[in-house]
């Protein structure tokens, strides 16, 4: 089995044409990201349902706080999984096993304590959310199932995921995560209006999405077992620990992932704080509109996923045609993918937001943000695209810059401008004003700091 999977291994980072290579890493991986966002969507849609307006807004509190879990699982899963396949790219096998089995346990260290740390300050936590009386409740029986209670197998399954697609396993990667987001789409109606008493879907919904987490990290230890003991990916810790260089490399591309993803998030955060401050309805569009738009980037991210293996991998094996040519061909798919979503949401606004309430108000709103958000896809696309590639280099310092350089310089700061110059609408056009400066500073990086090909594992 071990061969086997050597031998695929192989075919997809070194002997595969490029587009045929990409298509294999990349096509799980968006469609994992797309059955993610849609169960995180499924509770939106299911919640509006009820016609309750403040139920929506306090899911839409609570997705930036579940959204940090996914970030405690980058630093470990792609500063791990991005070292792996720079690793096997020099022949490393050993080094590689040894860094996956530190990369779980790390996992599994952070993740049960942020959700600790979560259960004991969750009234402080709500209320700096922005949760007022309307949505304090609803939004505390949310975290609890999905943050408290789930948020371990939550983490674990993500950096599994990373990992397994490091080696160029990517359908098995990727078909955890799937069995988790349609499993929650299937439980979600069952738990919020068979299971329990009206009043109760918010909690329903959470219920639902703790479970499908659970059940996909069963599936992930299922897929390490059948995978073997001589395989890359471990729970072992009898190797012991990896080489100084290698957990500094961990620690250079996992925490600039998890500060990105944080930043991310803490701007999701202004912008229902800032959104709050104008009126429930306003920051109930506003939720929606963040998950309607994550559609394209979701994609985006998918791309970017099954790209990072392939890049790290002829990028620490020296092959640099192979790299550059996974790098065009990405980047062009994920420019079309942006385009296209700029005129299906210009076209159908309206019909987006009334998937997820019916309030005419919510909808106006929604439409109307929807409308001026989309406009900043394919920038977005290029900022977190530049990113991921020097975590394939194992970068983490310039991935880091650009990070904190796009949400603490431009786009935090321009929320705060734009909202006291034009109001509510000022915040909605923040994010193409903000990476329009932003890709025109990663274009500048890139072509500054792109190391040469074969340069040292650790991150710089």
């Amino acid at each position: 089995m071990q061969a086997k999977a050597s031998a695929s291994r192989e075919d997809i980072f070194q002997n595969l044409p490029i587009p045929t290579a990409l298509g294999k890493m990349i096509v799980p991986a968006v469609t994992s990201q797309l059955i993610v966002l849609i169960y995180n969507m499924a509770d939106t849609f299911f919640v509006g349902q009820t016609g309750n307006p403040y139920m929506v807004a306090a899911t839409s509190l609570i997705l930036p706080v579940f959204n940090i879990t996914l970030c405690l699982a980058g630093l470990a899963g792609i500063g791990g999984g991005s070292l792996i396949s720079r690793l096997l790219g020099q022949s490393r096998e050993e080094e590689a096993r040894r860094v996956s089995a530190f990369s779980l346990y790390l996992g599994l260290c952070i993740a049960a304590l942020f959700a600790v740390g979560i259960g004991v300050f969750m009234e402080p936590v709500l209320n700096l959310l922005g949760a007022g009386e309307n949505t304090y409740a609803y939004a505390r029986q949310y975290a609890l199932c999905v943050i408290v209670t789930g948020g371990v197998p939550t983490v674990l399954s993500n950096v599994l995921a990373n990992l397994i697609r490091s080696v160029g396993r990517s359908k098995e990667a990727s078909a955890g995560i799937i069995l988790g987001g349609l499993l929650n789409i299937a439980l979600d109606p069952l738990f919020m209006f068979v299971l329990l008493p009206e009043g109760y879907e918010v909690l329903g919904a959470g219920l639902a999405t703790c479970i499908s987490n659970c059940t996909a990290f069963l599936f992930f230890v299922a897929v390490l077992l059948r995978m073997g003991r001589s395989s890359v990916i471990t729970f072992s810790p009898r190797g012991g620990m990896p080489q100084k260089a290698s957990i500094v490399a961990i620690f250079g591309v996992g925490i600039p992932s998890a500060v990105t993803t944080f930043l991310f998030d803490l701007d999701y955060v202004i912008i229902d704080k800032l959104m709050v401050s104008y009126h429930d309805l306003a920051l109930a569009a506003v939720g929606i509109v963040l998950k309607v738009e994550r559609f394209p980037l979701n994609v985006g991210i998918g791309i970017c996923q099954g790209m990072l293996p392939l890049v790290a991998y002829n990028y620490s094996a020296g092959n640099k045609q192979r790299m550059e040519e996974t790098i065009r061909l990405a980047r062009g798919l994920g420019l079309v993918i942006a385009g296209i979503s700029i005129v299906l949401y210009e076209l159908f606004a309206v019909q987006f937001a009334h998937l997820f309430i019916s309030d005419a108000q919510t909808v106006a709103l929604a439409s109307q943000f929807l409308r001026i958000r989309v406009l900043a896809t394919p920038l977005m696309f290029l900022s977190f695209f530049t990113v991921y590639l020097f975590q394939a280099f194992g970068k983490g310092r310039v991935s880091l810059f650009l990070g904190v350089t796009r949400w603490l310089v431009f786009n935090i700061p321009m929320l705060f401008l734009l909202n006291a110059i034009f109001g509510m609408f000022g915040i909605v056009c923040s994010q193409v004003t903000a990476d329009t400066l932003t890709v025109l500073l990663s274009f500048y990086v890139y072509r500054k700091h792109r190391p040469a090909v074969g340069s040292p594992l650790a991150g710089g």
